[in-house]
C-alpha cells in the first residue's frame, strides 16, 4: 500500500472520505448498541418483574457497544498508520 497523495484539497477530502469508510460498520453498530443499551437501562424501571434483566441486558449492550466503537477507532488508526508508511 503507498502512501496517500495529499498534495492538494481534493486529495485531502479523498483521503479522509477512504478513512471514514474505515471500521464504518463496527462504528455504527457500536452506535446502535450503545443507544439500545442507554434506552434499555432507563426504561428497566418500567419493566416491572423483568425489570433486572432488562438492565442487565443494558448494561452487556453498553459494554459492547463502546468495545465495537474502540475496535473501529482502532482498525482506523491501523489503517492510517499502514498508509503513511513509506515503503520501498
Amino acid at each position: 500500500m503507498s502512501r496517500p497523495d495529499l498534495t492538494d484539497d481534493a486529495k485531502i477530502a479523498e483521503y479522509r472520505a477512504e478513512l471514514r469508510a474505515v471500521g464504518r460498520n463496527q462504528r455504527l453498530a457500536g452506535f446502535a448498541l450503545v443507544i439500545l443499551g442507554a434506552i434499555a437501562v432507563w426504561s428497566a424501571s418500567f419493566a416491572g418483574a423483568a425489570a433486572q434483566m432488562v438492565q442487565w441486558a443494558g448494561y452487556a449492550a453498553l459494554a459492547v457497544g463502546w468495545a465495537l466503537m474502540l475496535a473501529a477507532i482502532f482498525l482506523r488508526t491501523r489503517y492510517h498508520r499502514h498508509r503513511m508508511r513509506e515503503t520501498n
